[in-house]
């Protein structure tokens, strides 16, 4: 069986570089789906093997290493467990997460937050393996740089792509030093030949044009531009009047207001796969009171089980609507993965719109736009915009407990 039979091309020219070459970093970067974590977890492997021979030369019984990721489930699930399935590799972990593999002591440290720094701090590391390295707080991304003090330390990292202005793309990939001693390779979804061919065509006809597509299938660093649901066709996606579908799941998305406006939204998802704006409730100056009533007002018509998905910075109001019956949960708030969840359906033709009982949707939905300077949407008129965002990427998408408030 030779290289081929193993490995892409791109990751084939990693493996080489990295046998081959003198380099401090490697950053792998690009698409999703691409190939990167598979050549890097093999090349933690390698580096662990070489770690403990570049110990033995120094004499040192038990050097350490460190494997670094967003958190504990996602170096399980990226790392450990593609390892497991694939070596069949069987980790034993002490009081404090860490593990031996080949002779050398494999430290984990989570860099979602500062947090991070704990794990590590005061360490002589070996090296480092860094998943979804551009998810890292810069403060536990440069720590772990530092502890990789021991002499031939190495570190590894693999990203998908995020703001161009990034640090990791800035201070790290377009650092063409050479006593930076930094190589980076730039994957696309197309370099992993491995990949079902209608999976990728699936891929691509199914992922939402403009930003999301260029950093999803292409693996490119850009900031978004123009409007943020490019997607959206009126001519297509609105209806007049459209009836609640048979047996259809409903759901409520509220974004709390009074100086800038408040709104719920109430959506629908039908037996189809299609999600309908049924209906939309935005108002300015308006107390607690009279959103009470509007969710009592949906309770009747739609049922008083369905679930309203609420803004969490106002937990006085969600607290209220507790009090009233009203079943509030804590919307996930992460504003790209949101946008991005709702703009998928609208690339798919799978997003609709009832005309007659909306008011403000189409006054935002045109001028909801890509903040090119911070990679976010403008935070102007993006009221119905957030309610929607905060029901559909709650409901459909996120997987662990949703927290429901206490009163």
């Amino acid at each position: 069986m030779g290289l081929t039979d193993l490995y892409t091309p791109k990751q084939i020219k990693v493996l080489k570089t990295a046998v081959t070459k003198d380099w401090r970093f490697m950053i792998n970067h690009g698409a999703k789906r691409s190939g990167k974590t598979v050549i890097d977890n093999d090349l933690f492997l390698m580096e662990l093997k070489r770690v403990r021979r570049l110990a033995n030369a120094a004499d040192v019984k038990v050097p350490m290493y460190i494997l670094a990721g967003f958190s504990s489930k996602s170096i399980q699930n990226n790392i450990l467990q593609e390892l497991t399935n694939k070596y069949g590799f069987e980790f034993t972990f002490d009081k404090h997460n860490s593990f031996m593999l080949f002779g050398v002591k494999v430290v984990q440290t989570f860099t979602g937050t500062i947090a991070g720094l704990g794990a590590i701090r005061g360490m002589t590391a070996w090296g480092a393996y860094i998943n979804e390295a551009s998810l890292a707080n810069r403060e536990v991304f440069e720590e772990i740089k530092d502890r990789c003090s021991a002499t031939g330390a190495r570190i590894i990292g693999d990203t998908n792509p995020d703001n161009p202005n990034h640090y990791l793309k800035t201070d790290y990939i377009d650092n063409d030093d050479p006593k930076a001693r930094i190589y980076s390779f730039h994957f696309s979804i197309d370099d992993n030949t491995f990949l079902d061919s209608k999976y990728v065509e699936s891929q691509k006809a199914g992922t939402p044009s403009g930003m999301f597509y260029d950093r999803s299938i292409k693996g490119l660093w850009v900031s978004g531009e123009g409007a943020v649901y490019r997607d959206f066709d009126e001519r297509t996606m609105v209806e007049e009047h459209i009836d609640l579908p048979p047996g259809a799941n409903v759901y409520c998305g509220v974004d709390w207001g009074y100086e800038h406006k408040g709104s719920i939204v109430v959506l629908a998802d039908d037996a189809n796969g299609n999600t309908i704006l049924l209906e939309e409730h935005t108002k300015q100056y308006k107390e607690i009171d009279y959103w009470v009533g509007v969710a009592k007002e949906i309770q009747r018509k739609y049922g008083k089980s369905i679930p309203f998905y609420a803004d969490s910075a106002r937990p006085e109001h969600c607290a209220r609507f507790v009090r009233e019956d009203i079943d509030c949960k804590y919307g996930n708030k992460a504003k790209l993965s949101g946008i991005e969840a709702v703009a998928k359906l609208i690339k798919q033709g799978a997003f609709f719109v009832s005309r007659d009982t909306t008011t403000s949707f189409f006054d935002e939905i045109y001028v909801y736009v890509w903040d090119p300077k911070t990679g976010e949407p403008v935070k102007i008129n993006d009221d119905v915009m957030d309610a929607i965002r905060y029901a559909i990427y709650t409901h459909h998408h996120v997987t662990s407990k949703i927290t429901t408030f206490k009163a």
